[in-house]
């Protein structure tokens, strides 16, 4: 019977990533993720003024209530 050459167990070698690796990588591109998109919007560039949407989200509101006590 010849013996066929030993081929280590996977299942013996240590994982790529441990779960903290994993886990560190992800919190760390949500950080990113969350930074880049702040910095975005630190710098304008916004297509329609935040008063004009304060302004419409306004008359929205009053008119919804308009049409509940008095429609």
């Amino acid at each position: 019977m010849s013996s066929a050459p030993h081929q280590p167990d996977p299942r013996d070698q240590p994982p790529e990533r441990s779960f903290e690796d994993v886990l560190y990588a992800r919190v760390n591109r949500r950080r990113e993720r969350a930074v880049k998109q702040i910095q975005r919007n630190r710098q304008g560039g916004h297509r329609i003024p935040t008063w004009v949407l304060a302004t419409i989200l306004g008359l929205l509101l009053l008119g919804w209530l308009y049409l509940i006590f008095f429609g």
